[in-house]
């Protein structure tokens, strides 16, 4: 390569770099840096290195919060898997017009901000809502269920907000899918359900993953869902973290929060690739 090609590429990823660099290691170094320093009880901080801050984690109230958080994460995950994945998966078998339609029909609330939508559950699961109505009208209940300000809706609320993630990375990987390999099971004499889970399970078990980095992740620092939803009831990390920006005032503490966070996300990503890493050198031998 020459020196005036070789000028153009550094040209070209420059800004990418110089973003990365002041955008995004820039304050992710900032916050692990931040995270060893002394809270002042005045004003801002002490640079002062300090392991206190992590140790306070361990303390049994904030040890509650992550518990709470990997529950309810796991707990909207699943029932975001039992919803997602037969969507996603008969969605890649419709006809390209009812593709283009369902496709519409998933993207239509990213239209519109996650705290209106998130305000319109309000309305629904309420005391008065259009859920306690339904349910008197059929006469399944006889008093308004109180579901509002629970666990149940903010259960509710995380899968609303990200079952469209896992049906988006199911019907990825479905439509990617060899489907002669199915027939090919079925000839051999196995059942439908048989071929569904040696074959098609294994084949978009990517995407059904992808579904769950997805999902799993972002559910345990929505707070404002937990805020909206369940009315400060149920604290998760992410409502920790903000709670102690705020009211707290100590920053020191919430980026060590922010690092752990960070550090059990990360490791699931590695897990991730480690297994996808073998299901693609299974795929090759």
């Amino acid at each position: 390569m020459t020196k005036k090609k070789h000028s153009k590429v550094f040209l070209t990823v420059a800004p990418l770099y110089l973003f990365t660099l002041i955008f995004v290691l820039g304050p992710l170094l900032y916050m692990i840096g931040l995270s060893f320093a002394t809270n002042n009880d005045s004003w801002g901080v002490t640079w002062k290195f300090t392991l206190e801050n992590y140790k306070k984690i361990f303390e049994p109230v904030y040890l509650q919060s992550f518990a709470q958080s990997f529950q309810l994460a796991f707990f909207s995950t699943l029932l975001i898997m039992l919803i997602g994945y037969p969507f996603g998966y008969f969605m890649a078998k419709l006809s390209a017009k009812w593709k283009k339609r369902m496709m519409l029909l998933i993207m239509v609330p990213f239209w519109t901000s996650s705290l209106i939508r998130m305000y319109g559950w309000i309305i629904i699961l309420q005391a008065k809502g259009v859920f306690n109505k339904l349910l008197m009208a059929l006469g399944v209940i006889d008093e308004p269920l109180k579901i509002l300000y629970s666990y149940p809706a903010v259960l509710i609320g995380m899968v609303y907000a990200l079952v469209p993630f896992m049906m988006l990375a199911v019907y990825s990987s479905v439509e990617k899918m060899d489907w002669s390999l199915v027939e090919a099971a079925r000839d051999l004499g196995a059942s439908p359900m048989y071929a569904f889970l040696t074959v098609t399970l294994k084949l978009t078990l990517p995407g059904l993953l992808s579904g769950v980095i997805l999902t799993f992740v972002p559910s345990m620092g929505l707070f404002f869902i937990a805020d909206i939803l369940g009315g400060n009831k149920i604290v998760l990390v992410g409502s920790l973290i903000q709670d102690q920006l705020t009211r707290g005032s100590n920053w020191p503490f919430a980026a060590a929060l922010a690092v752990l966070l960070m550090v059990m996300t990360s490791l699931m990503m590695y897990l991730y690739r480690s297994i996808t890493h073998v299901k693609d050198l299974e795929g090759i031998f």
